[in-house]
């Protein structure tokens, strides 16, 4: 059973809760509930949070705005690997990697970073607590990667390795989740789950790594090699963090000139087959035989409409193969055209 077959059918889009945590600004209650709710009336049925979002405020709100649904008409996915303590702290000394700054407006709860066996279990019983519901279907082991803990992400891999992923597995079998594996944000630590031969992974959730924007690398092993286990990939951030959606951000940071240089590119075909870069965006991530589902954040209910809208415009074939003539997308990348080539 892969991640595809855990979704509902049919799911293309999911919704990232991350933006409920106050990530970047200060989100009004009203209008954080009213952007789940407009997902839920597009059709959303897979929801993803974490911890992480806000020390526990994405969980919190996610929890609120689903609670008038049946829980068994849609799929939820949370993450471990932090622990949220009623201790508070200053949210402005939080060492959050590459991320630093990103959920300065969420709660000042403390977050402790434990990826043992314990702190898994209990990091589930408080998410349960937060989303106030009886189960979680999927559960990623959040952040495992050289983007939060550097040159010691090995040694924390390690840690993840006799702890959350044992005790995940566990969880799996005797059916309390339905599956789990990596929330990441590189590709090396999926590179490495992948050889395990002691565990099995059910999917990975990959933020950033299979974009327009960034994705020969993924394309290298993982996209391949999460085929051949049976294994498949929810795309986090098919935005590159905003920058393709006509912000600035590129990996939670300015983009630098060579990335903006390159979206104005890629916008500058877009423009002259009429094709939005949120479409384009979407739809390449989607092309993959690897990619079970892609989930873009949002924190306004009108994205919701414009994710959807984008997922079903039409895009020429001819956009594509600029696309790929001109070095934007890897050579051995799938896109869409591939598919209707190939039907």
């Amino acid at each position: 059973m892969s991640i595809k077959d855990k979704l509902p059918a049919g799911t293309q889009l999911g919704f990232g809760a991350a933006p409920l945590g106050n990530m970047f600004r200060n989100i009004p209650e009203d209008e954080a509930l009213a952007t789940v709710k407009a997902a839920w009336d597009q059709g959303v049925r897979y929801f993803d949070t974490a911890p992480l979002y806000g020390a526990g405020l994405s969980e919190i709100r996610l929890g609120d705005a689903l609670a008038g649904y049946k829980r068994d008409d849609y799929v939820l996915s949370t993450k471990v690997g932090r622990v949220i303590l009623d201790e508070i702290e200053d949210v402005s000394a939080r060492d959050l990697g590459e991320k630093g700054g990103v959920f300065a407006f969420g709660r000042p709860n403390k977050i402790v970073n434990d990826y043992s066996a314990d702190a898994t279990l209990r990091s589930v019983e408080d998410s349960l607590k937060r989303l106030k519901t009886d189960r979680i279907d999927i559960v990623w082991v959040h952040d495992v990667a050289q983007d939060f803990y550097g040159d010691e992400w090995l040694s924390v891999f390690e840690t993840a390795r006799k702890g959350a992923f044992r005790a995940l597995s566990r969880l799996r079998d005797e059916g309390v989740i339905k599956a789990w594996g990596l929330g990441v944000n590189r590709v090396e630590p999926v590179e490495l789950l992948l050889d395990l031969s002691e565990t099995k992974a059910d999917g990975f959730l990959l933020a950033g790594r299979y974009t327009l924007l960034d994705h020969e690398r993924a394309l290298q092993r993982v996209m391949p090699c999460t085929l051949a286990h049976g294994a498949e990939i929810v795309v986090g951030g098919p935005y590159s963090s905003g920058v393709l959606a006509g912000g600035q951000n590129f990996e939670y940071q300015k983009a630098s000139p060579e990335i903006l240089a390159r979206v104005e590119r890629i916008k500058a075909v877009a423009a002259r087959h009429n094709v939005s870069v949120k479409a384009a965006a979407l739809q390449f991530s989607l092309a993959n035989p690897a990619v079970a589902a892609v989930i873009p954040g949002a924190s306004k209910p009108q994205r919701i409409a414009e994710d959807h809208a984008a997922v079903k415009e039409a895009i020429p074939a001819g956009f594509w193969r600029d696309l790929r003539e001109q070095g934007l997308v890897a050579a051995n990348a799938p896109l869409p055209i591939d598919n209707r080539d190939n039907a």
